[in-house]
């Protein structure tokens, strides 16, 4: 179900970038490069998509894109003070106007009672608003919370480059 809205979601995220003459920058953690395999899936979407970082570990996050360790720290990976670094750092050190992020966990492993399996908290920011953050809470199997993490990330940039 997720892979087939990803699939109609990802030629309108191309149109609504074209239509604002933008770029797009991704940084990936729990979904591994799962928004840019469906960016990159449609023919021409070099004109529109810049880059993509996976910054699976703590590490990445913090080289790749200046996540600071003090943020890791105090908030974790899973936090909405790490998405918003996480898409800062893929807007900086890229040629993107618009970035998004997105650091969770899919399970099966990995949750706490604070931050159970299926929380991922997201980030959008561009050259025209400021960053902002969301967590959500998805249920289902590593692969279903993947994809309905790809399909909020994808929605959440095309209301913003609509609005």
């Amino acid at each position: 179900m997720a892979d087939d809205e990803l699939i109609k979601l990802a030629p309108k995220l191309g149109l609504a970038l074209k239509a604002r003459g933008y770029t797009l920058a991704l940084a990936e953690s729990c979904t591994g490069g799962m928004v840019a395999q469906y960016v990159t899936a449609i023919a021409g979407s070099s004109a529109w998509f810049d880059r993509g970082f996976i910054t699976y570990s703590n590490q990445a996050k913090m080289e790749m894109l200046g996540v600071t360790n003090l943020s890791l720290e105090n908030f974790g990976a899973v936090s909405e003070q790490t998405a918003i670094e996480m898409a800062l750092g893929a807007l900086k050190n890229s040629c993107a106007q618009i970035a998004a992020s997105i650091t969770g966990i899919a399970g099966p492993d990995g949750g706490t009672p604070e931050k159970p399996v299926g929380t991922v908290c997201f980030a959008w920011v561009s050259n025209e608003f400021a960053a902002q953050a969301v967590t959500k809470h998805f249920n289902g199997n590593r692969e279903s919370i993947r994809q309905q993490a790809a399909v909020t990330l994808i929605t959440g940039l095309i209301d913003r480059l609509k609005a």
